[in-house]
């Protein structure tokens, strides 16, 4: 079972000879020989004409018009890297520092970059961690019955439903005590 989004998508394709008789490279083909340029009009057309599955129909479509945003998926270190360049850039040791604390927490650990936060998980999502602005770097839980208090603010729209909380860390140096403590109880409620 994949675990990333980039697993995800490469299991899709090397499944698309077994399940739809061609593989990826031929239905791109395909596509751009006869069928529409954009991608919403691509993927209607994979799925009527030649009875694409969902997925599979909005990979061929998405690489057909260049919108690329699938590929990123498959070079998770590219979407990291891309999070934390130009005036973020120096909130990249926030990250490094809190993936090696995610990670300490047990082997179990997930950790999956997205387009826009890394994710971590376990059985399922208990954390992310977003540049959310130049400056700051937010630390968001899974702690769906835990009252805000102190530096655990209600989260708010961050990047994922299941974020309930979060703790805005602009140094190294504010990943304290109560941080690494609010990161153990996520991980802890994941079990």
């Amino acid at each position: 079972m994949p675990t990333s989004p980039g697993e995800m998508i490469a299991t899709v394709k090397a499944n698309m000879p077994q399940k739809t008789g061609k593989t990826f490279e031929q239905w791109v083909s395909i596509a751009k020989a006869g069928g529409p340029a954009t991608a919403k009009e691509c993927y209607a057309w994979l799925k009527k004409e030649h009875g694409l599955p969902h997925l599979s129909a909005q990979i061929v479509a998405d690489k057909v018009s260049g919108q690329g945003r699938y590929e990123g998926y498959e070079n998770p270190d590219a979407l990291v890297d891309a999070m934390y360049a130009g005036p973020k850039a120096g909130l990249r040791p926030i990250y490094d520092e809190l993936v090696k604390l995610a990670r300490k927490l047990g082997k179990d650990v997930i950790v999956t970059p997205c387009k826009t936060y890394v994710a971590l998980r376990r059985k399922r999502q208990f954390a992310i961690v977003k540049p959310t602005t130049k400056t700051r770097v937010d630390l968001g839980f899974t702690l769906v019955d835990v009252k805000p208090a102190g530096r655990l603010e209600a989260a708010g729209k961050i990047g994922s439903d299941r974020i309930s909380h979060h703790i805005k860390i602009e140094s190294v140096k504010s990943i304290d005590a109560e941080v690494k403590r609010w990161l153990e109880e996520a991980y802890t409620r994941d079990a």
